[in-house]
């Protein structure tokens, strides 16, 4: 099918397979990348409203097709208007298939056809298929959708990844075909665990069933950034150049600044908000708990090069209070921060990018964050 009238990407810089610079253009807005997209798991991100996350210069957000689907379910979220209406955000949005989640549950059956699993909270059987996941993400209306994917601990053998990865081929098969949605990109999935021969093999069948996008899943699942660094490597160079890369699930600063050096352009994680929730603070010096004793009396911001709303208006010792008192407050404006912090940092890196610097842009940036990390205890 046609979508290149509502989705196109243009690279804006020449680098084949170093970091690089682009801008993703969609039916509801332009993604400067490389970009961090903010999660918002369930049409909400936790915390915050869709006012504040606009104003830390979010572009894009994600939510689960999975999740929507349990509740309220996408008849309703379609009935009402689609998913932007319903939650409130008028910018590009993706929502993930489910994959990974159906695939984290326990007592499932996976074959040829789908997954066959139990929801725990209503205490049915539920079948998900390649056709039902993409059925679903029609009826939400995101701008950019993925395909139902099979989802392995990095530990799997090479026997279970290589016919793990012949079931995720054959499905985005299938995602493809019963896709109806143009206003939609459906972006293929990457897999194959660790292993160089199958992730090669993986990202040349999905060129060959043609997205206009292109992410690579598995990762992320507690396999360490050299392993992740590693699968990178080897599949990058594979990919098109002239489409979106996407990691998906990395969220700490050091994960994004390794896939951006490599050419990735797109990323997502709910480390910023579920770290904010626990008094987990990103900063330019590192990250730091807020609710530490030293930070008390503490007259500063979070972090003094931050403009966001918590820097601009409150103090490390308010903070600490509003934790200490379980104050509902103390995880939207860490939340607030966190995020600011995390899209302030694509930014630079783009701009690093662009002008040719983001070598000595990494090695400022990691001399201080890790210098200062190094006295903290998280």
């Amino acid at each position: 099918m046609n979508q290149k009238n509502s989705f196109s990407f243009t690279l804006l810089t020449d680098s084949k397979h170093g970091p690089r610079a682009g801008v993703i253009q969609t039916k509801r807005g332009e993604i400067n990348t490389p970009a961090f997209m903010p999660v918002g798991t369930a049409a909400a991100m936790k915390a915050m409203t869709v006012s504040q996350l606009k104003e830390t210069g979010a572009q894009i957000i994600l939510s689960n097709a999975y999740h929507l689907h349990n509740s309220p379910g996408e008849e309703l979220i379609e009935k009402l208007g689609g998913l932007h209406r319903f939650m409130g955000w008028d910018g590009p949005m993706l929502t993930d298939s489910g994959g990974y989640q159906v695939f984290s549950l326990p007592l499932k059956k996976v074959e040829k056809e789908g997954v066959t699993f139990q929801y725990s909270k209503k205490g049915q059987k539920v079948k998900f298929t390649p056709e039902k996941s993409i059925a679903i993400q029609n009826r939400l209306g995101s701008d950019i959708i993925m395909a139902f994917d099979e989802c392995l601990e990095h530990s799997a053998s090479f026997e279970q990844a290589r016919e793990s990865l012949e079931r995720t081929t054959h499905w985005a098969k299938r995602c493809k075909a019963s896709h109806h949605n143009p206003d939609q990109a459906l972006f293929g999935i990457c897999q194959g665990a660790m292993y160089k021969e199958l992730r090669i093999k993986s990202i040349h069948q999905l060129i060959e069933i043609g997205f206009p996008g292109y992410a690579i899943g598995g990762l992320s699942v507690g396999e360490g950034i050299e392993n992740m660094k590693k699968v990178l490597d080897y599949t990058c160079p594979e990919m098109p150049i002239d489409k979106p890369r996407y990691v998906m699930g990395i969220g700490l600063p050091e994960d994004i600044f390794e896939a951006v050096e490599r050419g990735i352009d797109m990323m997502d994680c709910v480390i910023p908000t579920k770290y904010a929730r626990s008094g987990v603070l990103f900063t330019t010096r590192g990250r730091f708990r807020i609710t530490q004793h030293q930070y008390k009396k503490d007259k500063f911001p979070v972090d003094l090069s931050c403009g966001c709303y918590c820097c601009s208006n409150f103090s490390r010792a308010y903070l600490n209070h509003l934790f200490t008192c379980n104050e509902v407050l103390s995880a939207t404006l860490t939340s607030i921060h966190n995020t600011t912090f995390y899209i302030q940092l694509m930014t630079n890196m783009r701009n690093a990018i662009i002008k040719g610097e983001f070598p000595k842009f990494k090695k400022d940036f990691f001399e201080l964050y890790f210098k200062q990390q190094k006295k903290k205890s998280v």
